[in-house]
């Protein structure tokens, strides 16, 4: 059986994270990557992932199937819940970005 977390924020180092709001079932992280970081293969079994992009560029990877998609800053990609997704700083400066979680029950799966 996965490993299922309900904060993964132990499990990868990222240059800056902040929780800018949480209520029941809903929270919007903003999270700032090196060009060497990552989000780690991962999926969530309630919740979807709204990425939006402030500065810098992000690559979204996803399996089942395979697809990857591009976002530079005032750019948004959604990764329904049960998709497995990586997130890479795609460019070469910092990258940062939000990441709208919900609406539901937070889990993070993570993959190997």
């Amino acid at each position: 059986m996965a490993d299922v977390y309900k904060d993964a924020s132990h499990l990868y180092e990222v240059e800056r994270r902040v929780r800018h709001a949480e209520r029941e079932g809903f929270r919007i992280n903003e999270l700032t990557i090196s060009t060497s970081q990552q989000v780690p293969w991962h999926y969530h079994s309630h919740i979807r992932d709204t990425f939006y992009v402030l500065e810098g560029q992000i690559t979204v990877h996803l399996r089942d199937p395979k697809q990857s998609h591009v976002l530079r800053p005032s750019e948004t990609f959604v990764v329904e819940a049960g998709r497995p997704h990586l997130v890479i700083n795609s460019g070469d400066v910092s990258a940062t970005f939000l990441v709208l979680q919900g609406v539901g029950e937070y889990d993070y799966i993570p993959l190997v």
